[in-house]
């Protein structure tokens, strides 16, 4: 008994297929070969901008920052745009800082070096030091003590400071809670000299 001539075409469709459908294959991929671009290691993306020999003789983190809260509440932080780490902390350089307190006062540093000493849990800012505070004093000096477990900022040598009622000098500087309840405090002592200028 003769098939019928549609199961006869089916098995010829699917010989010719099993055939021409993997020649199809190769053909499509030796037309990606033949017509690829050719890659130019100079195209390719540069993912560090940096000397990796450079980092590896003097390890130094970009961008680094530092955020943390006192024990009575106040947020500090620091940005650094470059960071060397020590065995007992580290150095950074161009450094900015803010210190905001509970109550709503900001105050803001800057520096051109500050090393770190996670022993003493403080931040030392040296090198072009200033202050400047939401009370409106802008305070110059040779540097800055900034405690890391409490609210303590403290001149490190004289300083020079403009505010509310005009120019002063003193041999200190802190900013401090007073006591445990107390408030805030912006304190200049030792030889303190006001050059007072009412209406600024």
């Amino acid at each position: 008994m003769a098939r019928p001539l549609r199961d006869n075409l089916h098995s010829r469709l699917v010989r010719v297929l099993k055939i021409a459908l993997p020649l199809i294959a190769l053909l499509l991929l030796s037309t990606l070969f033949l017509f690829s671009r050719k890659i130019n290691p100079e195209d390719a993306i540069p993912y560090a901008s940096v000397d990796v020999d450079d980092r590896l003789r003097d390890p130094k983190m970009t961008g680094a920052g530092f955020s943390g809260m006192t024990a009575d509440g106040a947020a500090l932080t620091i940005t650094a745009a470059e960071a060397k780490p020590q065995s007992a902390g580290g150095t950074l350089r161009q450094v900015l800082g803010a210190l905001i307190t509970p109550d709503g006062a900001k105050t803001e540093f800057a520096a051109a070096e500050v090393a770190l000493n996670t022993d003493k849990k403080m931040i030392e800012f040296s090198k072009g030091t200033e202050l400047q505070s939401s009370t409106g004093y802008l305070v110059s000096t040779q540097g800055l003590g900034v405690a890391t477990d409490r609210t303590l900022v403290e001149s490190r040598g004289d300083v020079s400071a403009e505010g509310p009622m005009g120019q002063l000098t003193a041999n200190h500087m802190v900013l401090s809670k007073d006591g445990e309840t107390g408030p805030y405090l912006l304190v200049f002592n030792g030889k303190v000299r006001l050059l007072y200028q009412p209406g600024r």
